[in-house]
């Protein structure tokens, strides 16, 4: 089994929010294959589908970002899933829109969902999926620009993001991360911001 799991804060405030990419992208994969994410399992919004004599699991941590973690611990512990089969997909403000980076492992850099699943999964062995939402300009505010939606001549480049993320996510759970990394790692185009996220809510654990 994998778990494709896609990052972000529930409710409508924040449904078109570029910090709600990976929630977006995990809706699109729900209708591209026919599946509704209307049960409430492992903290999330989740369903399990069948693809390829592969069961994977589509989920949505209803947590809110800062707290991801619990939701993919339980996730994991109920699933009886591998870590290094867990893929996380989550927004980058240091890689430019219509961009994504992959990895197989590694730290969580500043995002704020990716320490929590690090601190309560307590391991850096899974790959993840970096969608691009920079660049952020020297005078705006992080918080307010990952808590605003896409502007209208965004939606191309958003687009292509979630295009190239579909792409990777089957390279990977085809057993082929070094070749999405190889693929898509070389186009990456650097922002310039650093990414915080003081004002996501919270909740009591």
């Amino acid at each position: 089994m994998w778990a494709v799991v896609g990052l972000g804060n529930p409710g409508r405030r924040y449904s078109d929010t570029r910090h709600n990419v990976g929630f977006l992208f995990i809706r699109e994969l729900a209708k591209e294959w026919k599946v509704r994410l209307r049960k409430k399992k492992f903290l999330s919004k989740a369903v399990v589908v069948k693809i390829k004599e592969e069961e994977v699991l589509l989920a949505m941590p209803q947590t809110y970002m800062n707290n991801s973690g619990l939701a993919v611990k339980i996730m994991i512990e109920g699933s009886h899933l591998r870590p290094e089969h867990l893929i996380v997909i989550y927004d980058d403000l240091d890689i430019s829109l219509g961009e994504i980076r992959v990895r197989k492992e590694g730290g969580a850099g500043s995002h704020k969902g990716m320490i929590s699943i690090i601190k309560e999964i307590q391991t850096t062995q899974f790959p993840r999926i970096r969608v691009g939402i920079g660049p952020l300009s020297m005078d705006e505010d992080a918080v307010h620009y990952v808590l605003s939606s896409f502007k209208k001549e965004e939606k191309p480049h958003l687009e292509q993001s979630l295009k190239k993320t579909r792409e990777a996510l089957d390279l990977i759970l085809a057993g082929e991360t070094e070749k999405a990394m190889n693929v898509y790692n070389q186009r990456v185009k650097k922002g310039t911001g650093i990414f915080l996220c003081k004002d996501c809510p919270q909740i009591d654990k």
